[in-house]
């Protein structure tokens, strides 16, 4: 049998609901195994390492599975149905409703996705894969990366090591063991990953990406390990990881919109050389295209009039001059921008001759606040939202996962939990006013909830933070259920059945 063939059989066993392996893409070089008792020789780490980077980057692209869980499911995004369009068998409709199951589609395939990361990065690190202090310390980071989402997402997380053959249940750490886990790996990593302030490289993994992503495991470490309030330790420790990355040369950018182009900025600590077209073009009406994508959108993905309202600025229109705060982005007049705005895009559109568009009936182009509902929709209710606009790129292979900015607000919400360094309200205020927004007169954590939604909108950190903050179970607009249970997503059917040693989440 081809060591192809062998290692997709491995990857199946481990992937607990491993039924259908038939989209991995699993190159001769990515292993090497001897036969199928569970006797490891190694991978080669450089290509295992590409390899495994090339998935991430795949992962972080997509509009559904890791992106839908984590936005979809919130008050930010939802995907109307538009006739039969964005129908899709109520996958998305479920999500933002909260009424998904365990079977359901984008629960079973991020699951699947990120025990895959684990399994592939714990074999680049066996020392008979001869991997260097780098290589083991970049795999380390892309372990605890996917371990991060496992705890955050599922609550538990399986394991399996290169040497168990396909006849061992894999084992199974649970949230807080996956936790430590976690935080253990981007530990060790921080001694060998490199230095590196902004620039052009942080696609790959630096003791800056390790930092962030450790001072998230600390802010979450009492909903993850269910303490119910957090620890001044843990606080603490958010304070200093976001301190080290200011002395890295990491800081608040100007130009809001700016910091998703393919620019150089201060803003970006880690960012996935991944194609922005889906943020784009899930969003924009069918007859709103530009070079690159002249067939137009896909007109699926807007928000809700009660997040749009969060911003400062005329309720009604976003036009220019509309006395918005510069987040919230505006409808160019003018043509301007190929005539497709940034931030939120409601009321008229106009083309990149600042004439009135119409849609496909030959109605006027009006994208209404209010939805109908998550069905009955027709070509143009719903408010877009865009930040990645095509006159950066059609489809520019620059997908932001990392930003000073959210670190910032972290450290502003670890001295709101009792952390020493600083005034949490005056760290608050100091991004609103680079954004063009008036003082915040008090720092709660509902005032601090809405401004990280005001600055990290669709950048896929809602869900996390409306748990975390308190707003998670509270209901919203088209949202059916306020169960607190949901606050973790079930483990998909097909994986009980094949480990036993998994158990279902509570609700499910």
């Amino acid at each position: 049998m081809k060591r192809t063939e062998i290692y997709k059989l491995l990857l199946c066993a481990f992937l607990v609901s491993a039924y259908s392996c038939t989209d991995l893409e699993i190159e001769q070089t990515d292993s090497n195994f001897e036969n199928l008792t569970g006797e490891f020789a190694g991978v080669d780490p450089a290509a295992g390492l590409d390899g495994l980077y090339n998935d991430w980057r795949g992962q972080i692209e997509n509009q559904g599975d890791l992106y839908a869980l984590n936005e979809v499911s919130t008050d930010e995004q939802l995907v109307a149905t538009r006739g039969t369009d964005w129908g899709d068998n109520g996958v998305w409709r479920t999500l933002h409703a909260h009424n998904w199951d365990a079977n359901h589609s984008m629960v079973k395939a991020t699951w699947n996705n990120l025990n895959q990361n684990v399994f592939r990065a714990t074999a680049i690190m066996d020392s008979r894969s001869g991997g260097n202090a780098l290589q083991i310390a970049e795999a380390k980071f892309l372990r605890a990366l996917s371990t991060y989402y496992l705890v955050d997402l599922y609550g538990q997380a399986p394991f399996r090591t290169p040497d168990e053959g396909i006849d061992v249940n894999p084992s199974v750490k649970n949230r807080v063991e996956a936790f430590e886990f976690a935080v253990q790996d981007l530990n060790e990593a921080l001694a060998d990953l490199p230095a590196a302030g902004p620039g052009g490289g942080l696609d790959r993994a630096s003791k800056a990406s390790a930092r962030f992503l450790l001072a998230k495991l600390h802010l979450n470490r009492h909903i993850f390990t269910g303490t119910g309030s957090p620890a001044a330790a843990d606080m603490n420790k958010v304070v200093e990881l976001v301190d080290a990355l200011s002395a890295e040369g990491f800081g608040l950018e100007s130009g809001y919109f700016d910091i998703f182009k393919e620019d150089v900025d201060n803003e970006t600590i880690y960012f996935a050389r991944a194609s922005t077209g889906n943020r784009i073009w899930n969003t924009l009406h069918y007859n709103q295209g530009a070079p690159g994508n002249e067939g137009g959108g896909w007109n699926g993905f807007t928000t809700l009039a009660e997040f749009y309202d969060l911003f400062e600025g005329d309720a009604n229109t976003n036009v220019p001059g509309s006395g918005q705060e510069e987040r919230r982005g505006f409808v160019p007049t003018d043509g301007s921008h190929f005539g497709i705005g940034y931030g939120f895009l409601v009321g008229l559109q106009y083309d990149r001759d600042g004439v009135p568009r119409t849609d496909r009936p030959g109605n006027p182009m009006i994208f209404t606040k209010q939805l109908p509902g998550l069905l009955g929709n027709d070509e143009n209710t719903g408010i877009r939202t865009i930040k990645y606009n095509p006159e950066n790129g059609a489809f520019a292979g620059h997908n932001v996962v990392f930003r000073f900015s959210d670190a910032h607000l972290m450290k502003a919400e670890a001295i709101l939990n009792g952390a020493s360094g600083g005034n949490g309200l005056a760290l608050v205020n100091e991004l609103r006013a680079l954004r063009g927004a008036s003082p915040m007169a008090a720092l709660t954590e509902q005032t601090l909830l809405d401004e990280r939604g005001r600055e990290l909108y669709i950048e896929g950190w809602r869900r996390n933070d409306q748990i975390r903050l308190g707003d998670w179970s509270n209901p919203w607009e088209f949202k059916s259920s306020t169960d607190a249970y949901r606050a973790l997503y079930p483990i998909p059917s097909t994986a009980l059945i094949s480990n036993p040693n998994l158990t279902q989440n509570e609700g499910y």
